[in-house]
């Protein structure tokens, strides 16, 4: 489904539109060391299903992100690649990157942690 236009509220606000949801982010970096094609995407990002990553190549190559290129062979062969805006914006990802690499362990440790009950309280006898 494409989103519609729509005022920001800022500029985060505007790159999660474009990047928005699991499979994009995880699309740019499988393409951050080059083209791929299709099959080498769906194994480079682990889960996606070939629908989902159909869809979100092309909302990418909408938003001017991701170049698709197709070469008239037989077989036929497409790739993908970066543009220069998606250029840019896996650079601006990498700050994130580095962050989640940074605290990894601590993301996974509070994965484990039960969450507790919103306005629950211990009741302590007396």
């Amino acid at each position: 489904m494409r989103r519609k236009a729509r005022p920001y509220a800022c500029g985060i606000d505007a790159a999660i539109d474009v990047i928005g949801g699991k499979w994009k982010v995880l699309i740019l970096w499988a393409l951050h060391d080059g083209a791929k094609r299709f099959g080498e995407l769906r194994r480079l990002v682990l889960g996606v299903t070939e629908k989902m990553l159909i869809q979100q190549l092309r909302e990418l190559e909408t938003d001017g992100i991701v170049h698709r290129e197709v070469y008239h062979q037989v077989p036929p062969r497409v790739e993908y690649s970066l543009t220069e805006l998606g250029i840019s914006l896996n650079d601006a990802l990498e700050p994130l990157g580095n962050w989640g690499a940074r605290h990894m362990d601590h993301i996974v440790t509070c994965a484990r942690e039960p969450v507790p009950e919103h306005g629950s309280r211990q009741v302590q006898p007396g």
